[in-house]
């Protein structure tokens, strides 16, 4: 009875005794088999989260590290831009060209040192380790000062001890040529860019002012209306704001400058107290206040070689033109007893010694020597400098050639009162189509002044005698020198002996670095005085190619209107794009800014 019993249970729940247990087994077994897999489940994903945390807080120290090491080199580039002069700062070892900083989660150290000179260009190197945690980046860039091609301390021009007057860029010019204007800082806060009608920009402008003023808004023109947003389309190389101004308003900078190139010019081409050679100004003529110490410089090419002609304590006649005369003669006051320009003396004709001890006529690489900064050494460039003045114009408009002056070599011409420029200056060897100096033409001229460099006025020596005119033209003579004409001779029948002029299309090739003002030309009138003379009135044309760094505009010309005649010149200014490239000889990088070389930025992880 009990055996059908079983056999029942086991047909109706399909069990039986003999296979029960193996079920139950079946079924554990299958229960452990989930939850080794769950849990070899949750410890992969486990395992990824704990990579994905472990990738993400090595990602976020990786990151930190790199940006402690940008903060590092930002860091060093701000401290250059302060510096009056790099060079001397890392010779001293300023405090600054080592340095660390800590950031969030992290820190960083860097040091700045020359790394080179590409011509006479230095290149300094920057490197800047980042840190945090385990992981270390590294920022390494050679860096450059930065050059515009036209810098300007202000765009204004002084106009008597205390006034500065606004000058435009003009409706119809075209500016082929870098620009940067320093902030003014003046109040109420305008734009420091003056701009009249449609003129265009080409190359990139950059601006030491903000586009904003401080309450917010956007900063308009002093003459019009319009701010800088209705101006943007004019910008066609692009505008920046908030850039690191340039030194050139800083005296103790460029009196920096100008120690090195003292320090670093050959004995026989340094004329100063340090070698006995300082310009005397030794002619009786005018007032004694009026006579000034130069050197008159000319440049030839002679059997396909550079040269030069250099004659030594010669007597500028200085003049002034009295206040009712409105020409726009200023330069920067040095001592300034509340006034921040005075009226100086331009060049009216000059003398020279009737002694040839003082005259001598070199080959250019004569004067070439290099900056050495210890174990760094420029390429050799010539170099003169002069304490005093310095005309750059020869007999008969161009010494031994009846031409322009011409320079065959790298020269750099240096002095602490002016620069008077009485010939076109031109270099020598092959041009492009455009007239500029070609890129692999290895000639080039540097010109800087502590006091202004000026285009002269050639007719202000004019002189006949018996025949007086208005301007004080030279004596007949005067004992034991000899007058020095510069500029072209007039070649009209009657011309007068002394009356000169310099050519309708007046050309200078050169860098022009200006301490102690504008560069331009000179007596050119304000508003009711007949002004320079001109070869072809109204207005001949003043061509430069290379670059100019100025204090303030200095004035080349006024503008002819339909009721104003015009005088002066009208300008046309090109970048010669080779002085980026270090050709012209000794250090006159002045801009506050420092960029990578081109290919000179590089980082990396350790």
């Amino acid at each position: 009875m009990r055996t059908k019993i079983k056999r029942y249970q086991a047909k109706k729940f399909g069990t039986s005794a003999g296979r029960s247990p193996g079920r139950d087994g079946s079924v554990l077994v299958l229960v452990v088999v989930s939850m080794i897999i769950l849990v070899l489940l949750g410890l992969g994903m486990l395992g990824v989260a704990y990579g994905v945390r472990h990738r993400a807080i090595r990602l976020k120290n990786e990151t930190t590290a790199m940006m402690a090491a940008e903060a590092g080199y930002e860091e060093a580039i701000f401290w250059m831009s302060q510096q009056l002069d790099m060079l001397t700062a890392l010779q001293q070892n300023a405090s600054g060209t080592n340095g660390a900083l800590s950031v969030a989660d992290g820190s960083c150290d860097y040091q700045i040192k020359l790394f080179a000179f590409v011509g006479s260009r230095p290149i300094y190197r920057v490197v800047s380790n980042g840190r945090s945690g385990v992981f270390k980046r590294t920022v390494d860039v050679y860096v450059v000062q930065a050059l515009s091609g036209w810098d300007m301390g202000m765009c204004r021009v002084p106009f008597g001890g205390t006034q500065t007057y606004p000058v435009n860029f003009a409706d119809g010019e075209i500016i082929d040529m870098r620009v940067h204007i320093n902030d003014l800082e003046d109040s109420p806060d305008e734009r420091d860019i003056y701009i009249s009608g449609e003129p265009r920009f080409l190359e990139l402008v950059t601006m030491g002012e903000s586009k904003y003023t401080d309450g917010g808004g956007d900063k308009r023109g002093y003459n019009d209306n319009r701010d800088y947003d209705d101006l943007m389309h004019l910008f066609e190389g692009g505008i920046y704001f908030n850039q690191p101004d340039c030194r050139i308003t800083d005296e103790k900078t460029v009196q920096r400058k100008l120690d090195r190139f003292r320090a670093s010019t050959d004995d026989d081409y340094n004329f100063s107290d340090d070698t006995g050679k300082k310009p005397v100004a030794t002619a009786l003529v005018g007032q004694p206040g009026n006579r000034h110490p130069a050197v008159q410089l000319e440049f030839f090419v002679e059997g396909g070689v550079g040269k030069v002609r250099i004659t030594n304590n010669c007597t500028v006649l200085g003049y002034q033109r009295d206040s009712n005369s409105k020409t726009l003669d200023f330069k920067i006051k040095q001592d300034t007893d509340g006034e921040e320009s005075e009226r100086y003396d331009i060049y009216a004709y000059h003398f020279r010694a009737d002694n040839s001890s003082d005259i001598k006529t070199e080959k250019i690489s004569k004067t070439y020597v290099s900056q050495v900064f210890g174990e760094f050494e420029s390429e050799p460039g010539g170099q003169i400098f002069v304490d005093g003045s310095v005309v750059i114009g020869g007999h008969e408009g161009g010494y031994g050639t009846g031409g322009d002056q011409v320079i065959k070599g790298t020269m750099t011409i240096v002095a602490t009162g002016n620069i008077w420029v009485a010939d076109s200056i031109r270099v020598d060897g092959p041009h492009d189509a455009s007239g500029m100096p070609s890129e692999d033409n290895p000639n080039i001229l540097g010109l800087i002044s502590q006091g202004v460099v000026k285009v002269i006025d050639p007719g202000m020596s004019g002189y006949a005698e018996g025949n007086p005119n208005y301007y004080p033209g030279p004596p007949p003579s005067v004992s034991g020198h000899v007058y020095a004409p510069v500029a072209h001779p007039e070649t009209y029948p009657g011309a007068a002996t002394y009356d000169r002029y310099l050519s309708d299309q007046m050309v200078v090739e050169a860098a022009i670095t200006v301490g102690g003002g504008g560069w331009g030309a000179e007596n050119v009138e304000w508003n009711d005085y007949g002004g320079r003379k001109e070869d072809s009135p109204p207005q001949d044309d003043l061509i430069v190619r290379g670059a100019i760094i100025e204090c303030m505009r200095g004035v080349v010309g006024r503008v002819r209107t339909y009721y104003y005649s015009g005088d002066g010149f009208i300008k046309h200014y090109y970048m010669d794009e080779r002085i980026l490239e270090g050709i012209l000889p000794g250090d006159i990088w002045l801009r506050g800014k420092y960029v990578p070389a081109p290919s000179g930025w590089h980082d990396y992880r350790h």
